[in-house]
């Protein structure tokens, strides 16, 4: 299973690259999934995208009481608290994607891979 955030070019490349697996093997039960930091209409008004683009969408329950700015950052936690690997492309060090890394690394429990790198 692949966790996404679907938010970015390297995510969309990501998703690609997953989709097209998915396509290349169908024999394996690969799944992608987005994570959303929150509820949108988003998802509402482009659902046929959304339903053909992803085995599954998930909003964190534990972000419900989450401010929205802070929502972001902690739903990219929530992933890396819930993920063996992180494949990330990260090469400055500032900004979300940068944080993430930071955590992931703290946690010395999951194999990261920087493709920036």
């Amino acid at each position: 299973e692949f966790l996404t955030g679907g938010m970015g070019e390297f995510d969309a490349k990501a998703a690609a690259a997953v989709r097209s697996a998915k396509r290349q093997h169908p024999e394996l039960d690969i799944k992608l999934t987005l994570v959303s930091p929150y509820m949108s209409n988003e998802f509402n008004k482009n659902k046929e995208y959304y339903e053909n683009s992803f085995d599954d969408i998930v909003i964190p329950s534990e972000l419900a009481d989450v401010h929205y700015k802070a929502a972001i950052k902690k739903r990219n936690e929530w992933m890396v608290d819930r993920s063996d690997y992180l494949i990330a492309y990260v090469y400055r060090d500032f900004g979300g994607a940068a944080d993430t890394l930071r955590y992931a690394k703290r946690k010395n429990d999951i194999q990261i891979m920087n493709v920036a790198e």
